[in-house]
């Protein structure tokens, strides 16, 4: 029985794989659009990197110290197919994952540094000794994610303003939302709320318009990306 994560990913690369399924908008007029073909590679390569590299394992705990990004959200996805709790409260994790990397405190067994320029092939800096660059590690890891040991749906997947297993992913923690919605979400709303918001437009065939919190939000841009609800 395969967790609603990885069942997630498999409808993302099949059907209308070419279709946009994350657009994110950031500062200085930047736009990445994924389809879900490509969100999907970008995920798969992450999950081998926390697997191979980082020997996550099912049960484990990855912190999120990083803000609603386009990033930040194929971080939570690789995750939850590899069959790990993601940490947005502060609270303590296996794993770091964070664009602070300098104010990454003790106590993890990995840091992870992720810097958020769309363009990025590595850290801009010097890092932290033993601080692994995600831009720079994660092109070389494969583009099929195949799992070591199988998670199972009774292990925690969310740990923040309140707690979920994997099996409720799709129908606890997700935000329901109308067949087919082209969804805007605000970064400015914070991780938690947007990857909630995000999870419940895939499920049922639909998109997202993620919006840094410097961007304005007009009426030209919700006409071009089509935006359905906001």
């Amino acid at each position: 029985m395969s967790i609603p994560a990885v069942d997630l990913m498999t409808t993302l690369r099949s059907g209308q794989s070419t279709s946009p399924r994350l657009t994110w908008y950031g500062p200085e007029s930047e736009r990445v659009e994924l389809s879900g073909r490509v969100l999907d590679n970008w995920v798969a390569k992450t999950s081998n990197l926390l697997q191979d590299e980082l020997d996550a394992e099912p049960g484990m705990a990855l912190r999120l110290d990083v803000a609603a990004h386009w990033k930040s959200f194929v971080w939570a996805l690789a995750a939850w197919q590899v069959g790990m709790e993601v940490v947005m409260d502060g609270t303590s994790a296996d794993i770091l994952v964070t664009d602070m990397p300098d104010d990454a405190g003790a106590g993890f067994d990995a840091v992870v540094a992720v810097p958020l320029a769309a363009l990025a092939m590595r850290w801009p800096g010097n890092l932290p000794a033993g601080v692994i660059d995600y831009a720079a590690e994660v092109r070389s890891h494969g583009d099929v994610f195949m799992a070591h040991n199988e998670p199972t749906p009774d292990l925690p997947a969310v740990r923040g303003t309140a707690s979920h297993l994997h099996n409720g992913l799709l129908t606890d923690f997700a935000t329901v939302d109308e067949p087919g919605v082209r969804l805007l979400v605000r970064a400015s709303e914070g991780l938690e709320s947007g990857l909630a918001a995000s999870l419940g437009a895939w499920t049922v065939n639909g998109s997202v318009v993620l919006v840094h919190p410097g961007t304005d939000v007009t009426d030209h841009l919700i006409a071009n990306e089509r935006v359905t609800r906001s």
